[in-house]
């Protein structure tokens, strides 16, 4: 079922941007559309844990440098019967932990500096099994692909993408014909 709930989300996203594409240049916005829809899939598909993980400084752990952590995800991941995913600590005091990755064979969870001063080993050996069923249920793409997606919109909206095309001066495009009066827009 998650497999089917990835690819409608993707296909929406594609959906969404040959629409924006379309209205900002039409034929050639939806083929450049369609192509940004390609390249942000696959590089979602294949890259959004990196990034999700870079987004909140994430720093892997070893065994030896976190081991009540480092074996809490061990012994449950094989209670569980999957691979142990890699180990990450957050640098924050915000309690804390999320899965991601595309699958079991390529996922991380990570936990805050401040839920492990703040919760007991069996608090926390709680909070990662939640995190791990994540994991074991494949739910981990689904959410990993909108957290990167959220990323990419919050992104493209501090960017100013839109700004080239307010202003008719700033643009050399035949035929275009923007009136002055059309405010810049502000993201």
């Amino acid at each position: 079922m998650n497999t089917v709930k990835v690819i409608l989300m993707l296909a929406s996203l594609t959906g969404l941007l040959i629409l924006i594409g379309y209205g900002i240049g039409r034929g050639k916005g939806m083929v450049i559309a369609l192509i940004l829809a390609f390249l942000m899939n696959i590089g979602g598909y294949w890259f959004s844990d990196s990034i999700v993980l870079r987004m909140y400084n994430a720093q892997p752990v070893t065994g030896s440098e976190a081991p009540a952590l480092y074996d809490a995800v061990a012994s449950l991941s094989a209670k569980a019967k999957i691979p142990a995913p890699k180990v990450y600590v957050i640098p924050n005091d915000a309690p804390n932990a999320f899965a991601t990755g595309r699958n079991e064979n390529h996922a991380a969870v990570a936990v805050t500096s401040g839920i492990l001063k703040m919760l007991t080993r069996d608090e926390l050996e709680g909070v990662l099994a939640h995190e791990l069923s994540h994991i074991k249920h494949k739910d981990i793409l689904i959410s990993t692909l909108a957290a990167t997606a959220a990323s990419a919109v919050v992104q493209g909206m501090r960017s100013d993408p839109i700004a080239p095309f307010t202003d008719a001066s700033s643009v050399n495009m035949p035929g275009t014909r923007v009136p002055k009066s059309v405010p810049r827009v502000a993201w």
